[in-house]
């Protein structure tokens, strides 16, 4: 049985290196690659301070280097994505918090072989058996291409 208890405590869990989602460190936070992949590649930006509810709690400094992270991290998404698939269109970042109460940041990569439905909608409307709780698009060792090409760009544009 796989262990998900890091779920729970995903920045602590991933202070510690138990979290099997994190890319990279960086700055201000932490780089992992979401728990659904039903748009792969979709990543997420956790705040490394768990206390931390809003980009507004951070000092002015830390919010500019954790915006700074956001930005790698969809840049990453987007080069690794784009050589991955041809039909990859463009990512969406979101910073929403509704769900999970501390700060993080959503990268979404979308493509042109999305549902005609939902390829121009917020993927939240994404339906929630299909998508976000069935077993199909769960993360999995199918994955490791993926997230291997996102770190790797994460790397390039750190030493950039």
């Amino acid at each position: 049985m796989v262990d998900t208890a890091w779920r729970h405590d995903r920045i602590g869990s991933a202070h510690r290196g138990e979290n099997p989602t994190v890319l990279r460190r960086l700055d201000a936070g932490f780089a992992v690659i979401g728990d659904r992949q039903f748009l792969p590649g979709y990543s997420v930006l956790l705040t490394d301070d768990p206390a931390v509810t809003r980009l507004s709690d951070l000092p002015r400094a830390r919010r500019a280097a954790y915006l700074s992270d956001m930005e790698r991290l969809a840049e990453a998404v987007e080069v690794a994505c784009r050589r991955l698939d041809p039909a990859f269109r463009r990512v969406n970042i979101e910073i929403l918090g509704n769900t999970d109460p501390y700060l993080h940041a959503h990268v979404w990569p979308r493509y042109d072989w999305e549902p005609a439905d939902l390829v121009r909608v917020p993927v939240w409307l994404y339906g929630e058996a299909a998508y976000w709780r069935g077993a199909e698009h769960a993360l999995a060792p199918r994955h490791d291409s993926l997230r291997t090409a996102i770190g790797e760009e994460l790397d390039r544009l750190a030493a950039a």
